[in-house]
């Protein structure tokens, strides 16, 4: 067996040392006796090749572990040969063909791993029955198997724990059979095309069961898909029982009473089914329950108020159903609440005070219902409510200034579709971590407070449909990070201010009906606009195409120019004179004005004065601005050495709310070195003006490419986005396994991953990095309070966050493994994934989980048409097929609400990786990852 490491130092270098005794290789055990080879452990050690049959003449081996390398081909059939194997991991590889008859020979196996290849063909029987039955742990998942599940009368796995066979294409009913493994803790089959009613009569003798995932199959409950009782009756007796997902299988029937004795229950996903019928209140007896999700069914009557009893809930989906009757005023009794959504259902009355009890209460979802009454003021007192929905429903009043000074709120407001009237509340500009704002479709009226300007983190602006009238305020456009402005159909008169034409971020507006006047032009942020963004307003003229010519008055203007030409002429050359005086005094060195501790963090690095920056930047000139983020903003420039470089100057309120974001982001880089991290040239540190220096990447950002303002060509393949994608995950795995600190980075999105001349994507942008504790033990308190230093802000971008940070839970790094989930659907889709959430009101987890698996294609052909190159073959077009279908599968994987069950980055760069090696050189005619 050979391999090539990607490592430092290469994992197999005393392999090659010839007076080095071979149990003294690196991964090899040797028994005590007589120096044979009993173990073989070179996981996660980045090992290339195929795995040679000579490996199988270590026929003492008892614990062979190849899992996370870039393995390929097939599994030796010379594996049999291993008589004396206990444990055997070849997962997460890139391993393909089926799986050998002859691995059925391993009688003593007791953990057997071929999970997350490309394993195709039928599961043999020899495996599951070889009259073995010291058999564990059994994982298949994540592979491409077909046929029946292979458990037959005379299969005897007494001992068997775990059954891990999901994400497969695995067909027919559950065996019968398993109903003999008693043992059995964790059964896992989502995710496959398996049929027949629910397995009650097998789950009634699984007395450990733990963990049961059934989850987006085609099973039907009993008596036609009418009848759920047998199901929740048979998992009685599992005493043990914690976690039931069946959501996704269009399951019909009633919730039976019966639920409520599943006493040890944390979690349940019910959601996509065909349950009809009321919730039953005996569902409160659940005590333990932490999820309840029963979300897209057909439930119908009231929300029982028992349900408010389960003390420990904190995240409950009873969205997409058909509830009605008031919303229960006990809701206020449950103190873990963090997530309640409630959304589309046919709830009316008002809204309870009783809500201002949930303190712990993060994000509450009420958008489409009948709901009716005012804003009650006392929401104000949820004081870490991050998401408010209260849209589409009948809500009447003013907004409460209570409710409009939630500064907690970090994601969006959105009160649109609803009969508020009156102003929009001063208190509304302390909301300075909002990321959306959509107040549209109401009767709002009178001017925009210009006090919203101090919204500094507002992406979203949505105000249309009302009747807000005057001026509309300059300081909107000054906002840094906004990105879409909707004002139409309101009464808004004056010029259209000339902050927003030259923002850097803006890049959807609409002014449409109201009464503005005065010139357009096409320059700046509206050269991407058309006459669409400007209709009903009369008085408008401009370049923009489809609105009327201005007219000039040139007599006029040109006497005016004389005039002003004469007076403003000396005044030049006064101004002139001053700045000749003024470039001739001494510049300050940098290093003269930082604080100690930054000098000594930055000593090993070339100074740079901020002059210098200045002079290489144009002066920082809107020509030279090349991207705006949450934390500032980046430059363009060439130093005098014609070195050309990105300069990102931290935003002076940011840097005052957020201290110490530079040093993190300095920390970060200095400590890590990998080909797909954005490594820092040198850094410029003063009281009033903060910069990193950069190597400028002249292919920008994958923002850039996935959303172009000015299509001048065909963007980047299919190819390449998984080639991109690729460099990504190998760039996030490192920082979360192999950097001295081990470090979560908190914001991954197209816009912080930038391309190089070769189109090699770099991470970049660890302003909010966290350093995982406990990670590097040689890691100073010093540093590690840098980076905790960020505890207080929201751990990503609005569309990428992971659902776990909203119940307050510190970041980590399955936090990142879910925004490069959303990542990989975003670029199957070609939507945003604020775009889903504004528009289809769910995450885009959600959006394209209800998709699969039935109805992808449209998804799936739409990618095609978007990525592919022209003249695409019939066999690269089935290839091409596959690989989207597998970027959904690992994108649904990894945006899993349970942190636990997602995969790691390592594995996720192991599967790219696959996608890589099999779209780039797809000349096997008939080939197929399924």
């Amino acid at each position: 067996m050979t391999g090539i490491s990607d490592d430092p130092e290469r994992a197999l270098t005393s392999w090659n040392a010839s007076n080095t005794h071979i149990c003294k290789w690196y991964g090899v055990e040797c028994d005590m006796t007589m120096n044979r080879v009993v173990k073989l452990n070179l996981s996660h050690k980045s090992l290339r090749g195929i795995i040679a049959p000579a490996l199988f003449n270590l026929s003492h081996l008892a614990i062979l572990d190849l899992s996370g390398n870039f393995f390929e081909g097939r599994i030796p059939v010379e594996i049999g040969y291993l008589y004396e194997l206990q444990e055997l991991s070849l997962s997460f590889n890139l391993l393909e063909g089926s799986i050998p008859e002859e691995m059925g020979f391993l009688q003593k196996l007791t953990y057997l791993n071929l999970g997350s290849n490309k394993l195709i063909g039928e599961i043999p029987k020899s495996i599951l029955c070889n009259g073995s039955s010291s058999l564990q742990y059994f994982d298949l998942s994540n592979n491409s198997l077909s046929g029946e599940i292979p458990l037959e009368s005379q299969c005897e796995l007494k001992e068997l724990k775990f059954l891990l066979l999901w994400s497969n294409q695995l067909v027919g009913e559950v065996p019968l059979t398993l109903s003999n493994f008693t043992k059995l803790e964790w059964l896992d089959l989502e995710m496959n095309l398996l049929t027949g009613e629910l397995p009650s009569k097998i789950l009634s003798n699984l007395p450990n069961l733990k963990f049961l995932y059934l989850s987006y199959n085609h099973f039907t409950s009993h008596d036609g898909n009418t009848n759920l009782k047998p199901f929740f009756a048979s998992l009685v007796n599992s005493s043990n029982l914690k976690e039931i997902d069946l959501a996704g299988n269009r399951l019909g029937g009633e919730l039976p009473s019966i639920i409520g004795d599943l006493s040890t229950l944390e979690q349940i996903n019910l959601d996509t089914n065909l349950i009809y019928g009321p919730i039953p209140p005996q569902i409160s007896n659940l005590i333990n329950l932490t999820l309840l999700n029963l979300s897209s069914n057909l439930l119908n009557g009231s929300i029982p108020y028992e349900l408010c009893r389960m003390g420990r809930l904190e995240r409950l989906y009873l969205s997409n159903n058909s509830l009605s009757g008031h919303i229960p005023s006990e809701f206020g009794n449950m103190p873990h609440l963090g997530l309640l959504d409630l959304s589309k259902n046919k709830l009316s009355g008002t809204i309870p005070d009783s809500f201002a009890n949930l303190l712990q209460l993060r994000r509450l979802f009420l958008f489409d219902n009948q709901l009716s009454g005012k804003i009650p003021p006392s929401l104000g007192k949820c004081i870490n409510l991050e998401i408010l929905d209260l849209s589409s429903n009948r809500i009447s009043g003013t907004i409460p200034s209570e409710v409009a000074g939630l500064s907690s709120l970090k994601l969006y407001l959105n009160l649109s579709s609803n009969l508020l009237h009156g102003h929009i509340p001063l208190e509304l500009s302390k909301m300075d971590m909002v990321l959306a704002i959509d107040l549209s479709s109401n009767n709002l009226s009178s001017s925009l407070p210009s006090q919203l300007g101090s919204c500094i983190a507002l992406e979203y602006l949505n105000l249309s449909n009302n009747v807000f009238e005057g001026q509309f305020p300059a300081s909107i456009g000054n906002l840094p990070y906004l990105k879409e402005l909707d004002v139409s159909f309101n009464h808004f008169n004056g010029k259209i201010p000339q902050s927003l034409q030259e923002s850097s971020t803006l890049k959807l507006m609409n002014f449409s009906y109201n009464n503005f006047n005065g010139n357009i032009t096409n320059k700046g942020s509206f050269s991407s606009l058309t006459v669409d963004s400007f209709l009903g307003n009369t008085n408008l003229c401009g370049a923009i195409k489809g609105l009327r010519n201005c007219r000039r008055k040139r007599a006029r203007h040109f006497l005016i120019a004389i005039l002003l030409s004469l007076v403003i002429t000396p005044v030049f050359c006064i101004v002139g004179l001053r700045s000749k005086f003024r470039r001739q005094r001494p510049v300050l060195s940098t290093k003269s004005i930082k604080d100690e501790r930054e000098t000594h963090e930055e000593e090993k690095y070339p100074r740079i004065t901020r002059s210098q920056l200045i002079q290489a930047t144009g002066g920082f000139s809107p020509s030279s601005l090349i991207g705006s983020g949450r934390f500032g903003h980046v430059y363009k420039g060439i130093l005098a050495d014609n070195t050309p470089i990105a300069v990102k100057i931290l935003d002076s309120k940011v840097a005052e709310e957020i201290p110490g974001s530079l040093k993190r982001e300095c920390q970060v880089l200095r400590r890590t070195r990998h080909r797909n991290l954005i490594r820092i040239i040198t850094t410029c540190s003063r009281p009033d003006f903060k910069a990193l220096v950069l190597p400028l990447m002249p292919n920008g950002s994958l923002e850039d490419h996935m959303y172009p303002r000015h299509i001048v060509k065909k963007g980047l393949d299919l190819v390449q986005f998984v080639r991109i994608c690729s460099d990504v995950a190998e760039g996030m795995a490192y920082l979360h396994h192999y950097s001295p600190v081990k470090v979560a980075h908190c914001d991954l999105k197209p816009s912080n991953i930038l391309l190089d001349d070769d189109m090699t994507a770099l991470v970049t942008d660890f302003g909010i990095a966290r350093l995982v504790k406990g990670a590097d033990e040689n890691v100073s308190e010093h540093d590690s309070a840098s980076y905790d230093s960020t505890d207080g802000l929201l751990c990503g971008s609005i569309g990428y966050i992971a659902p776990e940070y909203g119940m307050g839970k510190h970041a980590s790094v399955q936090g990142d493994v879910y925004s490069f989930g959303v990542l990989l659907l975003e670029i199957v889709t070609g939507k945003r994934p604020t775009d889903v959430l504004f528009t289809e009101g769910s995450s885009m987890h959600e959006w394209v989980k209800s998709c699969y698996p039935n109805k992808l294609e449209p998804l799936i052909e739409e990618a095609i048409m978007r990525y592919a190159p022209s003249g695409l073959s019939a066999n690269n077009r089935k290839i091409w097929a596959d690989v989207i279908f597998e970027m959904i599968e690992l994108g649904l994987i990894c945006t899993q609400y349970n942190p636990s069950t997602r995969p790691t980055m390592l594995d996720v760069a192991h599967e790219v990786g696959l996608l890589k090696q099999y779209i780039s050189s797809p000349s096997v005619e008939d080939t197929s990852i399924n």
